[in-house]
């Protein structure tokens, strides 16, 4: 189980994902002023990388925006993943973290996977060695194949698994009806995680 430091990061994970968010283009703003609104974590079996999907309200806009962002942190560069790089950060137990876009995190989607199939629970976000019951999960069976290269769409992200996707949710909708293979958190109304069985909307 992963272990919660109660301690400072600098810059915060907020300020570092402000800065980001306008460089993506499910992102519906300009210039991003965000709440932290809840979220969860998952544990890597290995301890090395820390897992967490945070939930954002933006209030820049004339709407509030709800936005999903699952991140992992990591104790050196993740081979390959520039350009999934979120930003850096001081921690201040564990020193250096470098923070990555969770959906291009090979350790994160493995998780995810297991999440959603059965063999692993969501962990609260600011308590170690605690499940978060109020994550819904609705377990799917598993794929069969390898996992491809993540994509971007106006609202999610998807990962190709075998003949089947691992779908992030953006911007979860405001209101939806759980089905098989599902992630949903109550603070989101909507599914945040799902697996999708045919890959035919990129978009």
């Amino acid at each position: 189980m992963a272990v919660i430091h109660q301690t400072t990061v600098t810059p915060s994970k907020r300020d570092l994902v402000a800065a980001w968010l306008p460089s993506r283009q499910w992102y519906l703003g300009a210039t991003p002023c965000l709440d932290r609104v809840g979220g969860f974590r998952l544990d890597d079996p290995a301890g090395e990388v820390g897992i967490e999907f945070v939930l954002f309200v933006d209030d820049s806009g004339p709407d509030q925006v709800l936005y999903q962002v699952p991140m992992t942190y990591r104790g050196a560069p993740l081979h390959g993943g520039d350009s999934a790089l979120i930003g850096t950060a001081e921690h201040g137990v564990l020193g250096r973290r470098w923070i990555y876009d969770a959906t291009r995190d090979p350790v994160a989607i493995a998780a995810v996977i297991d999440l959603l199939t059965g063999r692993a629970t969501a962990q609260a976000q600011s308590l170690s060695d605690t499940s978060d019951p109020t994550v819904v999960v609705t377990p799917a069976g598993s794929a069969e194949g390898s996992l491809g290269v993540a994509v971007d769409g106006v609202a999610h992200t998807d990962v190709p698994w075998g003949s089947a996707a691992v779908r992030f949710h953006r911007v979860p909708v405001s209101l939806w009806v759980g089905g098989a293979g599902s992630v949903a958190a109550p603070s989101a109304l909507g599914p945040v995680v799902e697996l999708i069985s045919v890959l035919t909307d990129w978009a």
